[in-house]
């Protein structure tokens, strides 16, 4: 990295409420969102100089574009504040966060504010997967499906069991994972919920088929949601530290990122695949990419993962292509512990999609907060002892687009 981007800190809002219930609307809670966020940072409104907004569907579920112009209700003096807004499915978050740190290492401002936002949950479950469909291949890719993106990982899952053998017991142990980690955080969508014994099997009244081989509880949350983070330049993060009293090392700072792009069409992927290798080879590219912008050569050398497990095996698809172990080999890792709290390399200590919920425009921005807590040891119950350095990895439609960061200490 050519110039240090710092996290001065950031908002999560609670993703099990129902907006709509709550009679709140996407304005308001962006307004929320950032206001909650100033005051968590410990930041005044006038130290924001450029604001960056990831979401997917706003038009669709909302009736509303334009969401930049949002950051001109939240306080008088982001009134005039430059804002885009930037899109690119579930990595939409992601998107944000690259284009406000472009903007710092350029030089143009000192301190972005990055929200993801996305309601979702204001609509019937059929109409929301309507709303979902433009991520993929419209004109040739699952028109008959009824639930298009169960429908197209559940492919994913006949692909690794063709290829591999893979277990549909290591899929479950994910969604079991995540749904535990996501009772210890106060802000995930399943925190209370309960699962009598055989809900992670084939039951059908406990865990009814949804498409294919994907089934109610291999699925990430569709939710409410918003996030914040406030990014600075080196030198606006020195300044932040002294006013506060604190040290400028002991404020996370980005220390690797990665974003890379492949054809939208499923098929299209499926042919650069590596017949002895890897399923999606650019995956695995975007991993060496983002640890060698950050000095490591090895995943190993971070001390967990916030992974988009839109499905259970989305989480096993980016693992198997981390370089933990050779292609088709991350059960052995999955099955050792090696990914639960107290393993070696904690994924989704959050929750993740599946535990903690996903709102589609919040998700990459979320992950980069929960990086910032971890590193800094404010993650709370969720906690990863002793964590110095953590790696996002955000996907949209059929991992089309993926961006990574590495933030640390």
């Amino acid at each position: 990295m050519s110039r240090r981007i710092y996290v001065l800190g950031g908002y999560q809002s609670d993703f099990a409420r129902n907006w709509k219930r709550d009679q709140s609307s996407l304005a308001d809670e962006f307004s929320n969102t950032v206001r909650a966020g100033l005051e968590s940072a410990r930041l005044d409104a006038a130290d924001i100089e450029v604001g960056h907004v990831g979401n997917f569907v706003g038009e669709l579920f909302a009736g509303q574009g334009q969401l930049g112009g949002f950051f001109g209700s939240v306080d008088p003096a982001l009134r005039y504040l430059p804002a885009s807004r930037h899109e690119a499915a579930c990595a939409s978050g992601s998107m944000a966060l690259l284009a406000a740190m472009a903007d710092l290492e350029a030089g143009r401002y000192g301190v972005a504010a990055v929200v993801g936002i996305e309601v979702m949950r204001n609509v019937e479950g059929q109409q929301a997967a309507e709303f979902l469909r433009p991520a993929c291949r419209v004109d040739s890719e699952w028109q008959e499906a009824r639930y298009v993106w169960p429908c197209a990982f559940s492919e994913l899952v006949e692909l690794y069991e063709s290829r591999y053998g893979l277990q549909q017991s290591v899929l479950r142990e994910i969604s079991r994972k995540n749904f535990g980690n996501a009772r210890n955080n106060p802000n995930a969508q399943a925190r209370g919920w309960h699962f009598p014994e055989g809900s992670f099997t084939d039951n059908d009244d406990l865990n009814p088929a949804v498409e294919g081989r994907i089934r109610k509880l291999d699925c990430g949350q569709i939710s409410d949601g918003a996030a914040v983070v406030f990014l600075a330049t080196e030198a606006r993060a020195a300044e932040y530290a002294r006013a506060r009293g604190l040290r400028l090392e002991d404020i996370p700072h980005i220390k690797g990122w990665g974003h890379i792009n492949a054809p939208i069409g499923f098929a299209d992927k499926l042919a650069l695949s590596e017949p002895e290798g890897y399923l999606f080879p650019h995956v695995n590219r975007l991993f060496r990419e983002t640890l060698a912008r950050a000095g490591m050569h090895d995943i190993r050398e971070v001390d967990g993962l916030e992974v988009h497990d839109c499905f259970n095996i989305t989480e096993y698809m980016i693992l198997d292509h981390a370089g933990l172990l050779p292609p088709g080999r991350v059960h052995e890792a999955i099955e050792a512990g090696v990914t639960r709290m107290g393993g070696s390399l904690p994924v989704n200590a959050s929750g993740g999609l599946i535990g903690l919920g996903h709102p589609v425009g919040a998700t990459g921005v979320r992950m980069l907060l929960d990086g910032y807590r971890q590193v800094s040891g404010q993650a709370g119950d969720y906690q990863i002892a002793g964590a110095r350095n953590l790696m996002t990895f955000n996907l949209g439609g059929s991992a089309t687009t993926c961006a990574s960061f590495i933030v640390g200490r």
